[in-house]
C-alpha cells in the first residue's frame, strides 16, 4: 500500500526535472539566436504530433515569465486527409484557452494526384503545407513562425545532406524564408527527441499520428536515424558532441573557397597566380 505513493512522488520529481530541463533548453535557444523579441506575434505550427505539442506547451510556460512580451497563436493545417480527427486539436486548444486557427486546404488531393501510388508523399506535402502556413502568416501579422524541429531532426538533416547531397548544412535554428517575408524559428533546437517523447507522454497530449495518408517515411532519413541511435548506444553523448560541432565551425580548416580566402593566404604581393587551365595543362600561361 505504501509503495504506490512513493512511485508517484518519484515520477512527479522526474517529470518536474524534465520539464525544467526543456524550459531551460528552449529559453537558451531563444536567447542564443534572438528568436523572440518584444511585441512579436508567434505562430506555433501545430500538427498534432509530440514535437509541436511540446513546443507550444513549453512556450506557454515561458511566456508568463519571459523578459519580453509576445503573443502566441497555434495554427493547424487541416489537409483533408481521410480519417483525420479534426475535432482533436480544437477541443484540446479550447480546453486550455489557447488562441488558435485551423486552415482548411485540401492539399491531400493534390499530393495523391501528383505522386504515384506507393511513393513517398512527404516532400510535396511539406512544400504545400509550408506555402499555406506562410500565406496565412503573411495575412495575419505574424512576425515569427515557430516549428517543432528538435536537435535530432537537425542532426539527421545534417547527415542526409552530407551523405546524399555532398554539402555541409543542416536545419538552422533561425532562418528567413526564401521569399524574404518570414522569419522561421526552431525553439526546440537544443532538445533531444527522447526527452520530448517522455514529456509528451507525461503531459498526455492527444497525439494524432502522421500515417493517415498511407505514405512511408523517407527511407534515407530512417537509415540516418538508426545510425545515430546505434552510435548513441555504443558511445553515449556522441550526438551531443556532433551537435556542438555544428556551432563550432572553423572555415579555414575546411575546403570551401567561398567561406575562406585561400587564394590570398600566403600570396606574395604583386605575384600573379597561374589559372587553373595552365596548371592542368602543365604549361606556363600563354604557351
Amino acid at each position: 500500500m505504501s509503495a504506490q505513493p512513493e512511485i508517484s512522488r518519484k515520477q512527479a520529481y522526474e517529470a518536474g526535472k524534465l520539464a525544467k530541463r526543456l524550459r531551460h533548453q528552449v529559453g537558451q535557444a531563444i536567447a542564443d539566436f534572438n528568436m523572440i523579441e518584444d511585441g512579436d506575434k508567434v505562430m506555433v505550427c501545430l500538427s498534432g504530433g509530440k514535437d509541436s505539442y511540446t513546443l507550444l506547451d513549453v512556450l506557454l510556460s515561458l511566456q508568463a515569465k519571459a523578459p519580453v512580451r509576445f503573443e502566441l497563436i497555434a495554427v493547424n493545417l487541416d489537409q483533408k486527409q481521410p480519417g483525420f480527427p479534426e475535432h482533436v486539436l480544437p477541443d484540446y486548444l479550447r480546453a486550455r484557452d489557447i488562441p488558435f486557427h485551423v486552415i482548411e486546404q485540401d492539399t491531400y488531393s493534390t499530393v495523391t494526384r501528383v505522386i504515384p501510388a506507393g511513393k513517398t508523399m512527404c516532400s510535396l506535402c511539406s512544400r504545400l503545407r509550408r506555402g499555406a502556413l506562410y500565406q496565412w502568416a503573411g495575412a495575419n501579422g505574424i512576425t515569427k513562425i515557430a516549428l517543432g524541429h528538435h536537435r535530432d531532426d537537425i542532426l539527421g538533416t545534417f547527415f542526409l545532406n552530407l551523405f546524399y547531397q555532398g554539402s555541409l548544412k543542416a536545419m538552422p535554428p533561425k532562418l528567413r524564408s526564401d521569399d524574404g517575408r518570414h522569419v522561421v524559428i526552431r525553439p526546440l533546437a537544443y532538445c533531444k527527441e527522447s526527452d520530448i517523447a517522455e514529456y509528451a507522454q507525461a503531459r498526455q497530449f492527444p497525439i494524432i499520428p502522421c500515417n493517415l495518408c498511407g505514405s512511408q517515411e523517407n527511407l534515407q532519413r530512417k537509415a540516418v536515424k538508426r545510425m545515430l541511435e546505434d552510435w548513441e548506444r555504443q558511445q553515449p553523448g556522441r550526438s551531443e558532441t556532433i551537435f556542438r560541432a555544428l556551432g563550432n565551425v572553423a572555415p579555414s580548416q575546411l575546403t570551401d573557397r567561398n567561406l575562406f580566402d585561400f587564394l590570398s593566404l600566403g600570396a606574395r604581393e604583386g605575384a600573379e597566380p597561374a589559372d587553373a587551365h595552365a596548371w592542368l595543362a602543365g604549361a606556363p600561361d600563354g604557351e
